[in-house]
């Protein structure tokens, strides 16, 4: 079976598998005032995913979190395309050498047809970094974004 060879909204991800991003997404986020969000979709033609990502970022308004420290993982499933987009709170301080790190993780789980995993990971990795230089505040930190995935077409 070829990766990504396959795309219907309802079955892209088992429940299992859905249940352990959004677990992953929930864990996360307990211990950092960051916000992480997985968007899935079908086609990312004509358009680099990191520019897609970044659209799909501001149409979420994942911008709008208090301390600008969204990250948005973003997977074109059928165009086998992906990226990650970090706002610009968590993005100055990380670098452009963590970001691409996050995503050879990310191919490495996916040409093994492991997209759950390599999500997963991604979503471990980030919510530590996260964690580090937002840490968590009981006192003022609120979940601003749900931790849902989001499909797209």
């Amino acid at each position: 079976m070829a990766l990504f060879s396959f795309f219907r909204r309802s079955d892209f991800f088992s429940i299992t598998e859905r249940e352990h991003i959004i677990n992953a997404i929930r864990n996360a986020e307990k211990n950092t005032s960051g916000e992480l969000r997985v968007y899935i979709e079908s086609r990312c033609r004509f358009v680099d995913p990191l520019d897609r990502a970044a659209e799909i970022f501001w149409g979420l308004k994942m911008d709008h979190t208090e301390k600008r420290n969204a990250v948005l993982v973003y997977i074109a499933v059928k165009d086998h395309q992906y990226a990650i987009f970090a706002d610009s709170g968590i993005h100055q301080h990380l670098g452009e050498s963590f970001w691409n790190s996050e995503v050879k993780a990310m191919f490495r789980h996916f040409k093994n047809n492991a997209i759950s995993e390599g999500v997963v990971q991604v979503i471990n990795d980030v919510g530590k970094a996260l964690a580090d230089k937002f840490p968590y505040d009981g006192e003022i930190d609120k979940n601003e974004l749900p931790d849902d995935i989001v499909f797209g077409k």
